[in-house]
């Protein structure tokens, strides 16, 4: 049996999570920015399906991709280079997470981005949590992903592509941004071999909390993430 939550932002500890499923830690709480914030600095992400009790989750071991460890294919290479694309920052929030629980998905029905989840992350978005990173092509957003960022660590949430490699692109410039900004992970949450064909790999859970303890309480505080283009970084490779 998994504990249900009590009022207050607070959860167990991470050992008291299943095994199987895999991480499954707590129910029911909320969906406030309080708790929200205070999950992810222990390592915790809600993920449920519509007409679902919130479910907590803490996997062990956690997927994770360092933002100098991304892997870029020479495809993707020459895409950053030459393709006529312009990336973004926070320009366009709430259509990227829209555009993210619409995509289909393998092997999954429906979406787990419920409406309140999407509430959830406008309110991280309005209190400069949460971000978002666009690919823009012919003056629409053709992929990007959104996350949260606290303090130099930032958890991906999801990702979507409407043109191939689009969500590719953003990641990389993710990386390039996050790097210049002395973040020190991406959590990636599951553990999956698209990810890993992109340089996530598995550590243990008290690994990746530990640096967490770190990470969290470094960096800028939250706020906007410039909307300005960033597509300069990878042209500039030549």
């Amino acid at each position: 049996m998994i504990p249900w939550l009590p009022r207050e932002p607070e959860f167990p500890a991470l050992e008291r999570a299943l095994v199987e499923p895999n991480g499954l830690l707590a129910a029911g709480g909320d969906l406030s920015p309080q708790r929200l914030l205070a999950a992810y600095r222990r390592g915790i992400f809600p993920w449920y399906s519509a007409g679902e009790p919130i479910l907590w989750w803490s996997p062990d071991p956690r997927m994770v991709l360092a933002p100098d460890e991304l892997r870029i294919s020479a495809s993707l290479t020459k895409t950053l280079r030459n393709a006529k694309y312009e990336v973004r920052l926070d320009s366009a929030f709430e259509d990227v997470v829209r555009a993210c629980a619409a995509k289909p998905r393998d092997g999954q029905a429906g979406t787990w981005i419920t409406e309140a989840m999407q509430s959830a992350y406008r309110e991280l978005h309005r209190l400069g949590f949460a971000h978002s990173v666009e690919t823009w092509i012919d003056g629409r957003i053709a992929g990007g992903l959104y996350g949260v960022a606290i303090g130099q660590a930032f958890y991906g949430e999801s990702m979507f592509s409407d043109v191939r490699d689009a969500s590719k692109i953003a990641l990389a410039h993710l990386c390039a941004h996050l790097k210049q900004r002395g973040f020190g992970i991406i959590d990636c949450q599951m553990e999956t071999r698209h990810l890993a064909s992109l340089g996530a790999r598995p550590i243990p859970r008290r690994d990746f909390t530990a640096r967490l303890d770190t990470l969290c309480e470094r960096g800028d505080p939250p706020g906007r993430w410039p909307a300005a283009a960033i597509d300069g970084h990878f042209r500039r490779q030549r």
